[in-house]
């Protein structure tokens, strides 16, 4: 057996992150301050820059009008994830590897992956955790842990575009894990959605495994690797 490569991200060295985390092959970054650029600023020419080959390749001015808008409506999810205190997130692609999905009928299986910040009434961590997951109706499968970060409550929801406008027509299916802060005035929270509802159990080892990365204190003297955020 191969040991695997283990990359240590630059932000890993960041003097202002606030947590640590690593996560499983097939994420990939999407990085909120090269596609959300303040306005009249380097970031939005390199922007502009990227994006100039991808628009010369289209086939007509429909196609460039199509794609501008689907990046348009991108940014405006991330947007609206941000405003509400999202400071991450990762687009995953992954192999449905189950035995009985045929060799031929093996579509990728898509995630997206975000990490919050939520303020919280002072109060020990366990307290805050077990709150996360009972002060609002629909969570499933709960279960609380105890992490190397601290208390933890994982939680499933199923959202469905009926009550949910916007959101794609199969249902879709979210995979909560709650981590209060050492201060006890703030959680940050993991969540992990796809719309591959039969694979729930799968999808939810992945977030659990993420969850038991997270460190809220430098890990590198520990010889830990991963991401700072």
């Amino acid at each position: 057996m191969t040991t695997p490569t283990i990359l240590l991200h630059d932000s890993l060295h960041d003097p202002f992150a606030e947590l640590w985390f690593a996560e499983p092959a097939g994420f990939t970054t999407l990085p909120l301050e090269v596609l959300l650029p303040a306005p009249e600023s380097t970031a939005l020419d390199a922007l502009h820059i990227a994006a100039a080959p991808l628009l010369a390749s289209a086939p007509d001015d429909l196609a460039r009008q199509q794609f501008i808008a689907h990046i348009a409506a991108g940014q405006q999810v991330l947007a609206a994830l941000r405003d509400v205190g999202t400071l991450y997130c990762a687009l995953g692609l992954h192999r449905d590897d189950a035995e009985q999905a045929g060799a031929g009928s093996r579509p990728p299986l898509l995630s997206f992956f975000t990490i919050s910040w939520c303020d919280t009434h002072v109060a020990p961590r366990g307290v805050t955790a077990a709150r996360a997951v009972t002060s609002s109706a629909g969570h499933t499968h709960i279960e609380y842990l105890e992490l190397p970060c601290g208390p933890v409550s994982l939680s499933e929801r199923t959202v469905r575009a009926s009550t949910s406008p916007g959101l794609p027509p199969q249902p879709l299916l979210q995979i909560h894990a709650y981590l209060p802060h050492p201060d006890c005035r703030r959680l940050v929270v993991l969540t992990l959605s796809t719309t591959a509802i039969a694979r729930r159990s799968d999808y939810r080892a992945i977030l659990r495994q993420i969850a038991e990365t997270v460190r809220f204190e430098q890990p590198l003297e520990a010889g830990s690797a991963g991401t700072g955020a």
